[in-house]
């Protein structure tokens, strides 16, 4: 198999043979266009979080219908992911990536246009679709086409802008919410895609890969069920219930949808993933790194502006900077990270990393408190911050380097699946463990109010403060018991996000070899038994190592 590339034309880069660009200005220029899309794409995920009270004035929106409104871009996002990966190297990742960016630039327009919930809802949908056609095709093009010893610095660039890219779309949102109105959260994302679609026009070579054999149409469906549901599920849960008939359906579908899609990937000539790779040790200990550093990223985000504005007082603009250094410190070492992997390897640099990220938690966790302020959490922060910066880049590289340059875009969307799965799983386990806590430490006040108000007090600390402000002097208390609750609801959510890590660590620990020092550059030169076995059964090793194209 071979890269084609098209004849070079006033807009694309020369390439080599190889289909890699040979002018590192230019390359320059691919790895911005690339990560200006990314964020585009990632800020939309947490843009509309901050703005949900006005759109339910504005648009008479229930709750139910919010939490679909900023779902329904995440699930189309990575229900999608796989197959429109798949799609950019069989036709052209170039061609995907163009129609995505124009695609995400007029549903974007579309929703800030909105006038009902059903419109606004439809829009954001369409915008996730559009986002799965960018998000996987920004690292297939930085793999594809930047040489072996610049490629991991450019994927660790990219990483950055994926972790930190969700504080850059909250902070932007939130100071846009509170000088205009919601249309205005949807500018960003316009701008910023349309920056990237000039550039990328301008900047990107063409490039696919030639594939024999059909397209796997039923293992894309397959897929987009299996992710779909699951990610529904997980969105779902925490909210209205896991018996609720939408979760129950979410899961069913996700279970099944996965069974179905392992057993078909298995016995088709042409599969969309073959599930044999996960035999790969750096690929399977890589995306057990990047869930559980996912995970616990999205789910901080979560419980801790929360923190801020409901028990410190804090205003949304002053919460969203509050996570500021996380993505301060996360941009410059997942870029240096590379350069830590080739000394150290892979292992010590996934367990490291995620060891990091347990001892930030378990900071947070024990010394949390409303007396502390911001400075209780911010040094257990920033320590997270340094764990998640190391671990991501290698994690990433390795997924992407353990599949074939003809396979680039199925590589990029499956770290970006596992990327948005756990985002999700994080936020449904890490709340719920938040509120299981707060209505533990709450319970006592909340017995003494009438039903009405003892049940709003038990709901959140939202609830508490609509009701505290109508119970006179026993406000106050109530008021305090609830903050106080939080914050051990907080610490419940940490020690259980710092178990989630201690377990990828040890994971990555014992799976990986002790021997070998694969890097981000190169994490498939750990070649080791669960190659031989893939070996035995008749499956070509050698195409999981990316090689030269003639």
């Amino acid at each position: 198999m071979s890269t084609a590339t098209r004849p070079e034309t006033i807009h694309e880069p020369p390439t080599d043979a190889a289909g890699l660009v040979v002018d590192a200005k230019r390359r320059r220029l691919v790895l911005i266009a690339m990560c200006t899309a990314l964020v585009a794409v990632v800020a939309s995920v947490s843009g509309l979080n901050v703005a949900q009270g006005q759109l339910a004035l504005d648009l008479g929106a229930t709750q139910s219908q919010l939490l679909w409104v900023i779902n329904g871009y995440t699930i189309a996002l990575a229900a999608l992911l796989l197959p429109i990966g798949a799609v950019g190297d069989r036709w052209g990742r170039k061609h995907v990536l163009v129609a995505g960016l124009s695609l995400f630039v007029g549903a974007n327009i579309a929703a800030a246009l909105a006038t009902s919930v059903t419109q606004l809802l439809v829009f954001r949908v369409a915008g996730g679709v559009s986002a799965a056609m960018i998000m996987p095709i920004t690292l297939s093009v930085i793999t594809s086409t930047f040489p072996a010893e610049e490629r991991d610095r450019a994927v660790g660039v990219w990483a950055g802008f994926a972790g930190a890219g969700g504080v850059l779309g909250l902070v932007s949102s939130s100071i846009v919410v509170d000088n205009f109105t919601w249309p205005w959260v949807f500018a960003g994302p316009i701008v910023i895609a349309a920056i990237a679609l000039a550039m990328s026009i301008r900047v990107v070579p063409q490039s696919r890969e030639s594939h024999e054999g059909r397209f796997d149409v039923l293992g894309s469906i397959l897929s987009a069920v299996a992710v779909g549901g699951l990610v529904l599920a997980v969105h779902e849960g925490p909210e209205v219930g896991w018996s609720d008939p939408l979760t129950v359906i979410g899961l069913t579908a996700g279970i099944l949808g996965t069974a179905w899609f392992a057993w078909w990937e298995l016995r088709t000539e042409q599969p969309l993933l073959d599930i044999r790779v996960f035999r790969h040790r750096t690929l399977t200990a890589s995306s057990v790194t990047l869930l559980a550093v996912f995970a616990v990223m999205m789910g901080l985000f979560l419980v801790l502006v929360q923190y801020l504005q409901a028990v410190l007082g804090y205003s949304a603009i002053k919460a969203s900077m509050g996570l500021m250094p996380l993505a301060v410190v996360l941009l410059p070492l997942s870029a240096v990270a590379p350069l830590i992997a080739r000394r150290v390897g892979l292992r010590a640099m996934l367990v490291g990393g995620l060891g990091l990220v347990a001892l930030g938690l378990a900071m947070m966790a024990s010394m949390a408190s409303i007396s502390g302020g911001y400075l209780s959490v911010l040094p257990g922060l920033l320590v997270l911050g340094v764990g998640a910066g190391l671990a991501q880049t290698p994690a990433t590289s390795g997924i992407t380097g353990s599949l074939p340059v003809e396979e680039q875009g199925v590589a990029s969307a499956l770290n970006d699946t596992v990327r948005e799965f756990g985002g999700a799983m994080g936020i449904a386990l890490i709340g719920s463990a938040l509120s299981a806590g707060y209505r533990s430490g709450v319970s006592g006040a909340a017995d003494h109010l009438s039903p009405q108000a003892g049940t709003a007090v038990r709901e959140g600390i939202g609830g508490a403060a609509a009701i505290a402000g109508k119970l006179g002097p026993q406000g106050q208390q109530v008021m305090d018991t609830a903050r106080g609750a939080f914050v051990d609801g907080l610490g419940h959510a940490m020690w259980l996000a710092a178990g989630m890590s201690v377990i990828a660590a040890i994971f990555a620990l014992v799976w990986l070899p002790r021997q070998g020092t694969a890097t981000a550059e190169s994490p498939t030169a750990e070649l080791d038994a669960s190659e031989a076995a893939l070996d035995a059964e008749g499956f070509d090793v050698e195409a999981l190592v990316p090689q030269p194209v003639a």
